[in-house]
């Protein structure tokens, strides 16, 4: 089946937690800080670029599902919701093929662009030969380069050929990773390339709300959308807080400056929760924490100096001290409620193995072996952790300089991770519904072709992740996914140490608000009211 179905339930009762604690009120009036119609949600970086063919950062995620209106959203169970696709294809509907090959998506009619243009399937098709034209730098083309070719029968249809089945098409018509929503042909179609549109910047909306100014630095500040084919939101206006970090959020917060504070540090959850007027609420999200490394530059092109720093740096303390044991222990990069997960052990803590490891790769002591690690500057715990790795690398003999970036700078595509000027990399990923990863390990995707940043090109996980998306059937992508995990845990191009079981905070008078486990929170804006 295309339409994916994870199994959350079974484990919610672990992962997921809604607290309202100190309310100050109980006679229904709002609290004294709400502004009514008015959401100000904080956030410690912006965009790196709101066209999503070319930005990388989580925010921009964020931001383009208030702008953008994709064929389908992702909801706060991890399932398709139909946005301007009428219905998601399966065999049932006749929308997928009887060999998998075909895919044929119904778009709804009426739908308009902000400016009164109609928005159809001409849009998607050209979106279609954007991403896929070389003038353009788009950060990922894996799955649309499996588009053998794309007809459109009338303006409200499009028929997707496939070189071979895919599994993964359906999310590739959502949002997030490499998923691209509809972008206007009737503004961008005649220009050589979009690379420096002004709309990267200064987009047309299709989705609920329009983006009115974007203060660099301070806030992004967006008005109800009155063409959203569901009608304009509920709320009068939105506005996204760029605050410098953490603990500013925090102390917003509790001053009631914002009314959302999404992804709550772990350090943080008890001050959260003392603030009165504030719903806290936890769930297990598809975020992976991780530390990977350019396995191209040596030392670490050598998997036995990746292994040793692996066994060498105690995981466990850094999540109970610097995390708080909030989060979840992570083997793979699958979330761990999929039906794909994989049974892959944990690196063991053991130093004195790591000392040996390194003297067998050629260094035994003396000269310390010196590695630099970048992190992004929005959070404390990034430098936190890297300096608990310092102390644990240094007792191995490895030397470990810090070097942190704004988020804007770290992914973009000119920045450490993609142009390949980096050692180690602190960062956060995020999943989509669908198990498929083939864009993140194989050989194919290194970039400038993709996101596989850590430069990994190897003959069994290029095979594996490409032969998991070429079939439907469950059974057998679980059992490949298995065989390409266990063959990452030994090359070890990335350890990955936790998924993230993420608080969030807002204001109690804000309702509809349902933090999503992939993708965004803000997927269903267009309903929140305070």
């Amino acid at each position: 089946m295309i339409a994916r179905q994870l199994l959350l339930i079974a484990m919610c009762a672990l992962f997921a937690a809604c607290t309202r604690v100190n309310a100050p009120h109980e006679t229904g009036a709002r609290n004294p800080w709400t502004i009514p119609g008015t959401i100000r949600i904080g956030t410690p970086e912006e965009p790196d670029n709101i066209n999503p063919m070319f930005a990388h950062s989580a925010q921009t995620d964020e931001v383009d599902q208030l702008l953008f209106a994709p064929l389908f959203r992702y909801d706060d169970r991890g399932e398709f919701l139909p946005e301007l696709a009428t219905a998601v294809p399966t065999y049932e509907n006749g929308g997928v093929s009887k060999d998998g090959k075909t895919i044929t998506v119904h778009m709804r009619k009426g739908v308009q662009w902000a400016d009164g243009a109609p928005l159809n399937a001409r849009d998607w098709l050209f979106t279609y030969h954007a991403v896929m034209n070389n003038a353009n730098n788009t950060k990922a083309r894996f799955g649309w380069d499996q588009i053998k070719s794309v007809t459109l029968p009338d303006n409200y249809t499009i028929r997707i050929r496939l070189r071979a089945p895919n599994a993964d098409i359906i999310g590739l018509l959502g949002s997030g990773g490499s998923a691209y929503p509809p972008l206007p042909e009737h503004l961008l179609g005649k220009l050589p390339n979009l690379n420096r549109a002004a709309f990267n910047a200064a987009p047309l909306s299709s989705g609920p709300w329009i983006l009115q100014k974007w203060n660099h630095g301070s806030s992004l500040e967006f008005a109800p959308n009155p063409k959203y084919w569901r009608g304009p939101p509920k709320l009068k206006h939105l506005s996204i807080k760029v605050l410098p970090n953490s603990d500013t959020q925090l102390a917003q917060l509790q001053t009631h400056e914002i009314d959302m504070y999404p992804g709550v540090s772990e350090n943080q959850i008890d001050q959260i929760k003392a603030i009165p007027g504030v719903v806290a609420q936890q769930k297990l999200i598809a975020n992976w924490r991780h530390m990977a490394f350019n396995t191209k530059k040596p030392p670490l092109d050598d998997v036995r100096v990746r292994l040793a720093i692996a066994e060498a740096v105690d995981w466990d303390r850094i999540l109970s001290t610097i995390y708080h044991r909030v989060n979840v222990r992570a083997t793979s990069d699958i979330y761990p409620l999929s039906w794909a997960a994989p049974k892959i052990p944990l690196y063991r803590h053991d130093p004195n193995d790591a000392k040996r490891l390194l003297a067998a790769a050629g260094y035994r002591g003396g000269t310390p072996l010196r590695l630099t690690i970048n992190a992004t500057t929005s959070a404390k715990a990034n430098e936190q952790t890297e300096v608990a790795m310092q102390q644990d690398l240094k007792a191995v003999g490895i030397d470990l300089e810090i070097k942190n970036y704004p988020s804007s700078l770290m992914f973009a595509q000119s920045g450490p991770l993609y142009s390949g000027n980096y050692e180690m990399e602190w960062s956060i990923d995020t999943n989509g519904a669908d198990p498929d990863n083939e864009g993140s390990w194989s050989g194919r995707f290194i970039p400038p072709k993709g996101a596989n940043t850590t430069w990994i090109d190897d003959p069994l996980i290029n095979q594996t992740s490409r032969a998991a998306v070429l079939t439907y059937d469950r059974a057998t992508r679980k059992a490949l996914y298995q065989k390409e995990e266990e063959r990452i845990h030994q090359l070890v191009p990335a350890i990955f140490v936790y998924w993230e079981n993420q608080y969030s905070a807002w204001n109690s008078d804000v309702k509809n608000y349902k933090p999503a486990p992939f993708i965004a929170n803000n997927w269903n804006s267009w309903e929140w009211e305070n």
